[in-house]
């Protein structure tokens, strides 16, 4: 069981639902009951608050329920790890259904929908921490061979291609970013941009994927804490919470907004 949002909305939900539940079945009639007797008309019968409140907050908290934990839930990316992709201060929406739909608190999948494919960029609960969630991209299955040597990421011993294409100059390109190189890397198909920053070394790594569990990295390949990392190591498919899939907002003082990330896809 996770305490999170959803845990507050999920007992939110129960509560409210069930005093109005009460209220319609028992407390009602027995109200009417008693106003009838002593002479008051049903319409000047006043509810209490707290059933008024529930009445009108239920509905409200179900649907906000429904759709963070089936269809869509905001994210705020709070670090340069992803970069370029992904800035700190994006606002995204993440696809819960992606995967398959899951149980709020509880996590249990109830329905399988699909798979999570090789390039995906996918927020997971982090293992040593169920409460803290982490956003990197999937680089490694089930079975796979994942080896990284000098920066370059291996899969099943394949290469994966990365091609350089000068200093990177976009947004928030201070600190450990001021300098970094950047390049298009493609998993097995998958084009996406990548950072790397010369005075840092490679974090090497050599593991084969366990089943039921999957490797992540960041974009920002010399500034990530991912699964290189014993602190992170491989996802148990369990923790997959959603694909990323939309920026809905970029606001990060002093430079805030970014307007031209508004609505871009998360590729």
């Amino acid at each position: 069981m996770i305490f999170d949002f959803s845990f507050i909305l999920t007992v939110a939900t129960f509560v409210t639902g069930v005093i109005w539940g009460l209220d319609a079945w028992l407390w009602k009639p027995s109200r009417l009951q008693r106003a009838a007797a002593e002479g008051t008309a049903p319409e000047n019968v006043r509810e209490p608050i707290v059933v008024e409140y529930a009445r009108s907050f239920f509905p409200v908290i179900l649907i906000v329920l429904v759709i963070r934990s089936f269809l869509f839930e905001p994210f705020r990316i709070p670090s340069d790890s992803m970069m370029p992709t992904l800035l700190d201060g994006d606002f995204i929406f993440v696809n819960k259904f992606s995967y398959g739909l899951r149980l709020p608190v509880l996590n249990s999948k109830i329905v399988n929908i699909g798979e999570p494919q090789r390039g995906d960029v996918i927020v997971f609960r982090l293992p040593s921490d169920p409460s803290v969630n982490y956003i990197k991209r999937l680089v490694g299955l089930p079975g796979d061979h994942v080896s990284v040597r000098n920066q370059r990421v291996f899969i099943n011993d394949q290469p994966m291609t990365v091609t350089l294409d000068g200093t990177y100059a976009g947004p928030r390109n201070t600190g450990p970013q001021a300098d970094a190189l950047q390049g298009v890397e493609d998993l097995g198909g998958v084009k996406h941009r990548v950072l790397f920053i010369p005075e840092r070394d490679s974090r090497d790594y050599d593991q084969v994927v366990p089943a039921d569990h999957y490797f992540f990295m960041g974009d920002n390949r010399d500034n990530s804490r991912d699964s290189r990392f014993p602190e992170v190591g491989f996802v148990p498919e369990k923790n997959l919470v959603g694909k990323a899939v939309r920026i809905w907002l970029n606001w990060d003082l002093p430079d805030a907004p970014i307007w031209n990330r508004i609505g871009d896809a998360i590729k």
